[in-house]
């Protein structure tokens, strides 16, 4: 039981990198709101909010997009690993 569960978590782990690509990269525009923005990337691996700030970023160390929201507006956004 222990092994599938770990082989669905290592698959869904492959599946959400399978959206960290050049092309969505580049369809991520300044302005687009934080839901248009899962529309393309998927779920966030990891956020933080403060004072109206909203840091997100999508993978992990190595392979990442990066994106700050303001107001739920995306309006810096860079990234690591992408091809």
């Amino acid at each position: 039981m222990k092994k599938i569960v770990v082989l669905l978590a290592a698959l869904l782990f492959v599946g959400a990198c399978s959206k960290l690509t050049q092309d969505n990269y580049d369809q991520v525009k300044a302005g687009m709101t934080y839901q248009e923005v899962t529309d393309i990337l998927g779920t966030a691996t990891h956020c933080d909010e403060a004072v109206g700030t909203k840091s997100c970023r999508w993978g992990d160390d190595e392979k990442n997009i990066k994106i700050t929201f303001l107001a739920d507006r995306a309006t810096v956004f860079s990234n690591q690993g992408i091809q």
